[in-house]
């Protein structure tokens, strides 16, 4: 029941007239928003698709973007966010740092379908960040802020003595080898089955390193 003062005016309540909380509705139209950016990027590519567009295909008015984005960098940004997350892997309990690794290979793998999905906005939005160094700062600074939150979940989970490099190196390697691997296997699945993103995880443990660094080389 709403409240009413001594005007009997309504008070405000944090709610639409439909019951629904203001918040749950800006939520769903960002999320329309960006399910419409990621559908036209994957036809169109980063580079051609606007933000008239991305309104029309979510059924809104160009309003309704500007009162969630700023631009389009902004829209693009949120969309990297919601669509290439960082992947979460579920550890057992108890687990040592060669099993973390596994279960990190397996929740990867977990994302392929995901990633697919998104992978043509991914590259295309790379290509254009290269040539647009207002988005590439942004890029950075998270980044950055995304390699730092990673060590510490690093050193949260392992003990720096399984580590074969510091946790700062290791989550910038674990990045770059998944993005690897992740658009290798897109490329050419037939060539990256599953068992690679295990092989390649597996040799980062310091068990993996070690063997990596004493296998004889090949002098032919």
């Amino acid at each position: 029941m709403t409240s009413t003062s001594s005007g009997d005016r309504p008070r405000p309540t944090g709610k639409s007239r439909r019951g629904q909380p203001k918040g749950d509705k800006r939520a769903r139209t960002r999320a329309k928003l960006l399910d419409a950016a990621r559908e036209l990027i994957r036809k169109k590519g980063y580079q051609r698709t606007t933000l008239k567009e991305v309104a029309q295909r979510a059924g809104m008015t160009s309003g309704a973007i500007y009162g969630n984005f700023r631009n389009r960098d902004e829209l693009f940004m949120a969309l990297a966010d919601v669509h290439w997350a960082p992947i979460k892997p579920v550890f057992r309990p108890g687990s040592n740092f060669a099993e973390k690794m596994h279960a990190l290979a397996k929740a990867t793998i977990a994302a392929i379908p995901q990633r697919h999905i998104a992978a043509v906005g991914r590259l295309t939005g790379m290509a254009y960040t290269l040539t647009h160094q207002r988005i590439r700062s942004q890029v950075r600074e998270v980044t950055a802020m995304r390699y730092a939150a990673g060590a510490a979940w690093v050193r949260a989970i392992a003990d720096e003595r399984e580590l074969p490099m510091p946790p700062d190196i290791f989550v910038r390697v674990v990045h770059a080898m998944t993005e690897g691997l992740l658009f290798q296997r897109f490329l050419t699945p037939e060539l990256i089955p599953d068992k690679v993103f295990y092989a390649a995880f597996a040799a980062l443990t310091r068990e993996g390193w070690k063997k990596s660094r004493t296998r004889p080389r090949n002098r032919n």
